[in-house]
């Protein structure tokens, strides 16, 4: 949740383009809001966190173009556990792959939301090539390698990278958001 680029996201994604971002934290995460109820489990019972989420965008806050992103270890949770109709899509940003199987990954070949994995160079996990590769059995996921970029997405020009991919799959229009915010 309080990633800086989740930070970014929530700070600028609103006025710049119109989009709502929602941001949480899983079972045992400690963040400046506090540290949250549960323990962690290793992407196991954090399955009720992400369908909670999913149904309070829903049924609380109304939203309709809900698109899960997921970082790092959220892009697992995303791939095994953002399975709620109502969702658009999944944006993964950095995937580990660290605890996703190939069975968990074959279940979105069944599934027809797009899904696109923005891959950093010098990723620390799962770089472009590797990412092409353990993603090949998922052919419609589209891989974005980004050059120059690190796991974390430090820096503004990965940030604006990113935000501006972001914002292009959830309006379905190509945009480079502005430099300045």
């Amino acid at each position: 949740m309080d990633s800086h680029v989740y930070k970014k996201a929530a700070n600028r994604l609103p006025a710049m383009a119109g989009i709502t971002v929602v941001r949480f934290n899983t079972r045992g995460t400690t963040s400046e809001a506090g540290t949250s109820i549960g323990e962690f489990d290793n992407g196991k019972s954090e399955r009720f966190d992400v369908e909670a989420m999913l149904r309070y965008c829903f049924d609380d806050l109304k939203l309709e173009n809900v698109w899960v992103t997921g970082w790092s270890f959220g892009t697992d949770l995303a791939l095994q556990h953002a399975k709620d109709p109502r969702h658009k899509g999944l944006i993964l940003l950095s995937p580990p792959l660290r605890t996703t199987t190939n069975e968990q990954l074959e279940y979105w070949n069944t599934d027809p939301r797009p899904i696109t994995a923005l891959v950093p160079e010098f990723d620390d996990f799962l770089k472009p090539e590797a990412a092409r590769a353990r993603f090949a059995i998922v052919p419609k996921l589209k891989i974005v390698a980004v050059d120059e970029a690190k796991h974390l997405w430090l820096g503004e020009p990965s940030v604006h990278r990113v935000l501006s991919e972001i914002t292009s799959i959830v309006t379905g229009v190509p945009t480079t958001l502005p430099l300045e915010f």
